[in-house]
């Protein structure tokens, strides 16, 4: 038995309309969750016939929990997706407006940052509270942290644009399944 937390306003979103969300989730692992209104999800990964399905579907209710769609979050089912969350206090501190400005940066002019990064690292972004949780393969995903953390420590949008459209040949090979 595991237990996870995730946001209370994230609750109805796990469970879904009428609880589709959550009974696919289990129809697709084999394994029991129990959730509450306080956001405490419980799964039951003693019994399950296949442990990696439960790991995996701790990540997929951790990315729920961190703003993603369920449709993008069973992206984490797949092999070779990974989940990753970076706290966005450890660049800036706890200052409130500081975190406002840095969300800004991320998602750019009309998410024009956030969309250039998601489609030329092929990744899934998503930007809540203070974290910024990415989804993404074993190539993508270390290719749109490094962007991120460009932009969080103050690079011009230029800048990480330019690095990534220079990793977008890196990642077409990868794309066609050679090694790199």
């Amino acid at each position: 038995m595991r237990s996870i937390r995730i946001p209370g306003d994230r609750v109805g979103t796990l469970i879904g309309h009428n609880g589709e969300t959550k009974r696919m989730l289990v129809k697709m692992t084999g394994v029991k969750i129990e959730v509450d209104t306080e956001g405490e999800v419980i799964i039951y990964d003693d019994k399950a016939k296949d442990p990696l399905a439960a790991l995996k579907l701790m990540d997929v209710v951790k990315a729920i929990g961190r703003g993603f769609s369920p449709e993008r979050a069973m992206r984490l089912f797949q092999d070779d997706e990974y989940f990753e969350v970076i706290d966005l206090k450890e660049f800036v501190g706890g200052r409130h407006n500081q975190l406002s400005r840095i969300r800004g940066r991320l998602i750019g002019h009309d998410g024009k940052t956030r969309e250039l990064i998601e489609d030329l690292a092929g990744v899934s972004m998503s930007i809540y509270g203070n974290t910024v949780a990415l989804i993404g393969s074993s190539v993508g995903l270390p290719v749109a942290k490094q962007a991120i953390e460009m932009l969080l420590n103050g690079s011009e949008h230029s800048t990480v644009y330019r690095y990534l459209e220079n990793q977008r040949p890196r990642l077409r090979i990868a794309e066609m399944g050679f090694d790199i």
